[in-house]
C-alpha cells in the first residue's frame, strides 16, 4: 500500500532535526530529509517525525 500525502501537507512538513524539506519515498513508505539523511517512516497514513524513529539514510 503505498501512503499518499496531500502536497499541501509535505510543502509544510519539515525534518525535526536539520529543518529541512522532506521528500515523499513512497515506495519506502517514508518522508526522506536529502540534508540530514533520516528517513521518517509513514504509519497507517501517517507520518512519524520522531528522531528516535528515523533511520539514517545513504
Amino acid at each position: 500500500m503505498n501512503p499518499k500525502i496531500d502536497d499541501w501537507l509535505l510543502e509544510i512538513l519539515a525534518c525535526p532535526q536539520s529543518k529541512a524539506p522532506l521528500r515523499l519515498d513512497a515506495e519506502a513508505q517514508e518522508l526522506v530529509c536529502d540534508e540530514s539523511g533520516l528517513a521518517y517512516p509513514i504509519r497507517d497514513g501517517i507520518p512519524v517525525l520522531l528522531v528516535d524513529e528515523a533511520r539514517k539514510v545513504g
